[in-house]
């Protein structure tokens, strides 16, 4: 349908998989301006363990990168629905306080699998990150299993895993609450903005998960 200008609007991205409450679909060019938004609004939330591109130039950098790269997939979350809500390769952020239910496609997050190795591993690292208005209210942990259902579906993996700061407690419950065991320590593990900062490592494989 075209716009006051006489610009047609892109249709919806489709989504991958839809739960109750949050759905995922591919980050598109259209969704620049929403995620910079939230990123940038959702800054103290983050830090110190998660830097989401805040600008334009930098999302386009970060998508084309995910869309690119066959080691990567990129996921983004949205809500469904307007009113029934209750109650990070990379970094992830923390959890607070719940809040109200964004409108329907409301950018929630995002949760990606990042340098996945097929042959005889055939395992992925999880990167992602709820945004402060959708922290504390359970969408990522909605979401987190149906990129499990992705990953141990159709992209065919065995194993996940989660490598977390040991301080960031949120990001530590979200993995638990999914099933994921404490597999070991790993002292300076990654370069996060200029340190390089220890993580513990969590991982689950696909009959943990209750997929075969």
């Amino acid at each position: 349908m075209p716009d006051p200008n006489g610009r047609r609007t892109p249709p919806p991205a489709p989504y991958l998989a839809e739960g109750r409450r949050t759905a995922l679909r591919r980050f598109t060019e259209a969704d620049a301006a929403e995620f910079t938004a939230r990123a940038r609004e959702s800054r103290a939330h983050h830090r110190p363990w998660l830097f989401p591109p805040e600008r334009a130039d930098a999302y386009a950098a970060y998508t084309g990168t995910l869309a690119r790269d066959p080691s990567r997939e990129g996921f983004l979350v949205v809500e469904r629905g307007a009113g029934g809500a209750d109650g990070v390769g990379g970094e992830r952020g923390a959890a607070g306080a719940g809040g109200a239910a964004g409108p329907d496609g409301a950018i929630a997050g995002f949760i990606n699998i990042n340098n996945i190795v097929l042959g005889g591993f055939r395992c992925g690292a999880l990167g992602y990150g709820a945004f402060a208005h959708a922290a504390g209210r359970g969408l990522m942990s909605e979401a987190l299993g149906l990129v499990m259902d992705q990953a141990f579906g159709p992209l065919g993996l065995h194993r996940l895993e989660a490598n977390i700061q040991p301080g960031n407690a949120a990001s530590i419950a979200l993995v638990r609450r999914a099933g994921f065991r404490l597999e070991g320590f790993s002292p300076d593990f990654l370069l996060i903005d200029g340190v390089w900062r220890d993580h513990e490592r969590w991982a689950i494989t696909a009959p943990a998960a209750g997929i075969s």
